[in-house]
């Protein structure tokens, strides 16, 4: 009988145990240097200052548990962004209905031409996704001519959505939540969410099982750019500016925050509470490293180091998973003697 031990789901959580304490222990050292570090409204900031990483984390993680990338989720963002801004600027009258669904459309197009481009011509995910970063980046000069769009040309409602605040919880942080618990539900519930798993895993088993592997791999990389149009709506709201260069190499910081939390760039191996304690690890550090007054320049070799340990981290556990571990085979039973004597009788 063959036993198949989930070396992967104990790494995964020794890892997440890790991080959390890590996490701890830095919030800890630096609210005991200065004590206004852990207050209440700290804190809300910092989840604030997170919330739009938060987001575009899950739509990253979804494609890299697929063996991919998306190298264009902040170029999305920033066009995404700057769609609306002139699409509330030319239409004042826009509810806000109108441009959540503007963001969403926008977004989950430029993701799914994506998914289209890499299953249809079977290129490299980060050769596709390099390319369209630089072309959305394109679009968002055409579409602009160059110029920002400044405070008081924003909308009203798109500057409205993220300042919104209940139960003394910004609505940023609420929709973040919300979305992260999709995300939970979808990887935890949804077959579709265990197909991008098993194909990450192991794409030739995933074939041969059925997985209908081009849908999945669409989906992924729509749901990724959906997310990162939700966030391009939420930061031109947040910091009321959308321009050419918005968010400008905060895809690296998105994938910074899955490789933290554990997401392999290998494929098939991940969790959401694991990436939300990427983004976390990020967020106290971002916060915490002022307060302590290191330079910005220490403050990214710090994150640079984070990120080679996370990668050789996850590096030593793939090559540890998978492993079937055989039961002692059951000895075949002895035969009596009696038994032999009557044979021979």
């Amino acid at each position: 009988m063959i036993k198949t031990l989930s070396i992967t789901a104990w790494h995964s959580r020794q890892r997440e145990y890790l991080l959390a304490l890590t996490i701890a222990v830095i919030v800890a050292l630096v609210s005991w240097r200065s004590p206004v570090f852990f207050s209440w409204r700290n804190l809300l900031d910092m989840a604030n200052d997170s919330s739009i990483l938060a987001i575009l984390v899950m739509g990253q993680m979804l494609v890299l548990l697929t063996r991919g990338v998306d190298l264009s989720v902040a170029s999305n963002l920033a066009l995404t962004g700057m769609v609306c801004a002139v699409a509330g600027k030319v239409f004042p009258g826009l509810p806000l209905l109108a441009l959540l669904v503007l963001a969403c459309g926008v977004g989950a197009a430029l993701g799914a031409l994506n998914g289209w481009l890499i299953m249809q011509f079977k290129l490299p995910p980060i050769v596709v996704t390099l390319g369209t970063m630089s072309a959305y980046r394109g679009a968002i000069f055409v579409l602009s001519g160059g110029a920002w769009i400044s405070d008081h040309e924003i909308h009203p409602l798109i500057k409205g959505l993220p300042r919104e605040s209940w139960l003394d919880i910004s609505a940023l942080v609420w929709m973040a939540v919300l979305l992260v618990l999709l995300t939970a539900y979808l990887l935890r519930w949804r077959r579709e969410g265990r197909d991008l798993y098993a194909y990450g895993g192991n794409p030739s088993a995933a074939l041969y099982a059925g997985i209908p592997v081009r849908k999945r791999l669409v989906m992924a990389y729509t749901l990724s750019g959906l997310l990162a149009g939700i966030a391009g709506l939420l930061w031109v709201g947040r910091y009321s500016i959308a321009f050419t260069d918005l968010a400008s190499g905060y895809e690296l910081t998105v994938i910074a925050a899955c490789v933290i939390g554990g997401v392999s760039i290998g494929g098939g191996v991940g969790t959401v509470l694991g990436a939300l304690l990427g983004v976390a690890f990020i967020g106290v550090i971002n916060g915490a490293l002022p307060v302590i007054q290191v330079s910005p320049f220490w403050q990214q070799a710090i994150a640079g180091a984070v990120i080679l340990v996370s990668v050789m981290l996850n590096a030593k556990a793939e090559r540890t998973q998978g492993r079937q571990i055989l039961e002692p085979p059951t000895p075949a039973p002895e035969p009596r003697v009696d038994a032999m004597k009557e044979r021979t009788a």
